[in-house]
């Protein structure tokens, strides 16, 4: 764990976000620690993939999707804000948070966050849920691959969601508004 001193926060904040990441890595700040991780593999994009598809053509309202767009959302440590990319951001179309954005833009406005779990399950399980919620984003969708499971998280509030359903692979899982349908997740397997 790193730890902050005040008075150099503001540097260490830019040599982060000025970091020229190796090639094949993604960079993050969770929670007071710098996070290297190497770029999906096939099935991790597949699962990835399947989603922003069934989103595509079932959610009730047009959704945006980017995928590894960064966020900056509120940490809950005396240090720079947590900068988080999740595998997936969804945002209702008609906000266009997308276009003009810097880098690393804020959360406001983003309806949805997705991550399948990689060669660290444990920051997806345990670490980014409470990011999420601090950030107050209104759902959490998690595609464990090792658990052969899906979870949403719901209605955030401080640094926990209150609401989780978790569903094995092959069931569907329903997606509250602004989504209002059923993801299918049989071909997760």
């Amino acid at each position: 764990m790193i730890t902050y001193d005040p008075i150099s926060e503001d540097l260490l904040l830019d040599w982060f976000v000025g970091l020229n990441t190796p090639e094949g890595f993604r960079a993050e700040l969770i929670e007071g620690e710098f996070l290297l991780k190497p770029l999906p593999d096939g099935s991790h994009e597949h699962c990835l993939s399947r989603i922003a598809s069934r989103i595509h053509t079932g959610s009730r309202t047009a959704m945006a999707f980017s995928g590894n767009k960064g966020l900056k959302l509120r940490s809950a440590h005396a240090c720079p804000q947590d900068h988080v990319i999740p595998d997936g951001t969804l945002a209702p179309r008609d906000l266009r948070l997308y276009r003009g954005a810097d880098p690393w833009m804020p959360c406001a406005g983003v309806a949805m966050v997705v991550e399948v779990t990689d060669a660290r399950p444990e920051t997806d399980r345990e670490t980014k849920p409470r990011c999420y919620a601090r950030g107050g984003i209104p759902l959490y969708l998690l595609v464990d691959r090792e658990a052969s499971s899906i979870t949403l998280f719901g209605d955030p509030e401080k640094d926990e969601y209150r609401e989780r359903r978790t569903r094995p692979f092959g069931k569907p899982i329903t997606l509250p508004a602004p989504f209002g349908f059923d993801l299918d997740t049989a071909d997760f397997l």
